[in-house]
């Protein structure tokens, strides 16, 4: 099995994907639709990791921690105190992780690996060969963000996935688009 990490974000106009530790907008229909991405597997004895920075790990309230139903993995330059929760793993580099997915026990146990967060995560992942897709998800609204996206390749093109509405959607009067963008240089 190759190591692919898919991306899952949300930004509005401004590329922004939080403030103050927290987002920015409140969209119950989008937060589902990262629940359902980052949690289904066609495989029910796997599980996905969702792959998280240290701040995005901090930013989940404590009820919520850690993501149900998936392996989630912090990635922080000091090491975090995860014993008390189950399926979670603190890393200090990205080696780390990928030497940890790439183990012949580890295989087994999962299906996909997420990467939700945040933008020094983002950035470090698709830099890497290991990245494949990013699912984004363009808000049509200006939100004042003090956390941002970081640029996208110029390379990246769109596609379409059966599991990903491709019309505008709408919630609580804010129009939002879901985007699909795969590496044409991943496993190359």
């Amino acid at each position: 099995m190759v190591v692919k990490f898919d991306l899952i974000a949300a930004t509005c106009e401004n590329m922004g994907i939080g403030k103050n530790k927290d987002l920015p907008w409140r969209l119950k229909s989008e937060m589902a639709f990262f629940t359902r991405m980052t949690s289904e597997t066609s495989d029910q004895n796997k599980k996905n990791v969702v792959l998280m920075g240290r701040k995005t790990w901090d930013s989940i309230p404590a009820k919520f921690k850690p993501l149900a139903g998936r392996i989630n993995f912090i990635l922080s330059r000091s090491k975090l105190d995860v014993q008390n929760y189950k399926d979670c793993y603190s890393f200090n580099s990205l080696q780390e992780v990928i030497d940890k997915l790439e183990n012949e026990k580890f295989k087994d146990v999962y299906e996909n690996v997420w990467v939700i967060g945040g933008s020094y995560i983002y950035e470090e992942t698709m830099k890497s060969k290991y990245f494949h897709r990013l699912y984004l998800t363009r808000i049509m609204k200006h939100f004042e963000c003090d956390t941002f996206f970081p640029k996208m390749n110029d390379n990246l093109r769109e596609i379409r996935d059966s599991r990903v509405p491709e019309d505008v959607q709408e919630e609580n009067g804010i129009k939002f688009v879901y985007h699909i963008y795969e590496n044409p240089d991943f496993n190359k």
